[in-house]
């Protein structure tokens, strides 16, 4: 088991950690929902009308461009609405539930394959070059499972795992069977996990250690024309259980926390739950109006209390919108309590790693790239980050490929959009490359 230390990176350290590892469980939720923006590089195309009744593991709808990638429902119930938005672009499937536990058995003497595909779990993993769900008519060179989230305040996946780690091993047997490569699988030092069949790697180092991209750049980088793919360990261990019993788990353990969390807890859920489910009674009664993000702080998606738990379904956090537009002095106090992970206050001096509560504000406005090196001091991979957002911008071809862009997914510069003094969506300009690379080169 090889030891990768990194040191680029930083680990933003949030008030409102979870302190116990007690499994709440969720209130009855009213509703379910699937939503298609959740699984980049598909197109909906509806299987189920609305009023039709469905079983937990029944298709709900197929990608357009692949008919056998399936999307599932996660209970048993009715399609109660097909949310559309512009062009009838399908922005969530909802379902509700019936509880009466009708769920799909499926053949594991099936081609794995076709399994995965048949299933819905096949969406779960990802494509690297252009962080997509996999061509199902691919080969990988190898595939790579992430072990751990190094994201502000992610929850232990070792934790969320328990008893289920024991279908690892069957997992990395099926994956086997799908890659020529190797099964790589990327640890965190403290938390290891041994005995799966995979060559696991153990690493060490701050935010966005846990990134599968990092992980791949750091052990087995992606040239152009190799394909790889990507999962993470909560998802393996899905894979395993459907071999072994037939049937697919859709329940989850979320991680609820956060500066505008009461308490913060691991509550026991199943995917796509509505919020309310999870946050009744959790808010802070500070005041402040909450910001409710489904994932992490740096990549997740903004919600409202009506919305649904998004994909992979293990994290919702809570923070304040903007507590003071108004802020005296600004950029210029000399306030101990001003905030920044670089040492331009007092409180870079001797608080920048305490806890913190940090809240939706800006702190500025969009304006033109400085090449300081601080994308690259968040991003432990080799490449110049700042010159390749450049080429995306630019959509430079040759250079973006020279420069890494096969290698990356918008998740790896999560961290530098946050530190970036030029606050620029870093994220949605990689996105939006990946998908213009995706549309020029396929």
């Amino acid at each position: 088991m090889a030891l990768i230390k990194l040191r680029k990176g930083f680990d933003l350290n949030l008030k409102g950690k979870i302190t116990s590892e007690i499994v709440a469980e969720a209130s009855p939720s009213d509703t379910y929902a699937v939503v298609p923006d959740d699984f980049t590089g598909t197109i909906p195309r509806m299987e189920k009308k609305e009023g039709e009744k469905v079983a937990a593991g029944e298709a709900l709808y197929h990608d357009k461009n692949n008919e056998k990638i399936k999307f599932t429902s996660p209970v048993s119930g009715t399609v109660k609405q097909v949310m559309r938005g512009d062009r009838r672009k399908i922005l969530a499937v909802v379902i509700e539930p019936d509880y009466e536990g009708r769920s799909v058995t499926f053949d594991t003497r099936e081609n794995p394959k076709a399994l995965l595909l048949e299933s819905g779990l096949w969406p779960m993993l990802r494509q690297r070059p252009y962080d997509i769900v996999p061509n199902s008519n691919a080969r990988p060179r190898d595939i790579f499972i992430t072990a751990f989230d190094s994201a502000p305040l992610a929850p232990s996946l070792k934790m969320i795992l328990g008893d289920d780690e024991k279908y690892l091993s069957k997992a990395v047997e099926v994956l086997s069977t799908m890659t020529d490569g190797k099964v790589y699988m990327g640890c965190s030092h403290t938390e290891p996990i041994t005995d799966t069949g995979a060559e696991t790697n153990t690493f060490s180092g701050p935010h966005p250690a846990g990134n599968v991209g990092v992980q791949i750049a750091n052990v087995k980088p992606v040239n152009k024309g190799e394909v790889v793919w990507t999962l993470d360990v909560i998802t393996a261990a899905r894979i395993g259980k459907l071999f072994e019993t037939g049937k697919m788990d859709y329940s989850t353990i979320v991680a609820v926390n956060g500066p505008g969390v009461e308490e913060p807890a691991y509550i026991k859920a199943t995917m796509g739950c509505s919020l309310h489910s999870l946050l009744d009674d959790r808010l802070s009664d500070n005041g402040k109006e909450p910001r409710i993000i489904s994932g992490n702080v740096l990549t997740g998606v903004k919600e409202t209390i009506d919305g649904h738990l998004h994909a992979p379904y293990r994290h919702v956090t809570v923070i304040n919108e903007i507590n003071n537009k108004d802020e005296f002095m600004g950029w210029a106090s000399l306030s101990p309590k001003k905030y920044s992970i670089y040492r331009v206050f007092t409180s870079g001096f001797f608080g920048r790693h305490k806890e913190v509560d940090l809240d939706a504000k800006l702190n500025g406005g969009e304006r033109a790239i400085v090449l300081s090196g601080e994308y690259d001091n968040m991003l432990p991979m080799d490449i110049y980050a700042e010159f390749l957002i450049k080429a995306i911008i630019a959509f430079d071809i040759d250079k973006m490929e020279q420069l890494g862009i096969y290698e990356v997914a918008p998740e790896d510069f999560a961290l530098a959009e946050y530190a970036d003094t030029s606050k620029l969506e870093l994220q949605r300009i990689v996105r939006e490359g990946l998908d213009k690379m995706r549309a020029e080169m396929c």
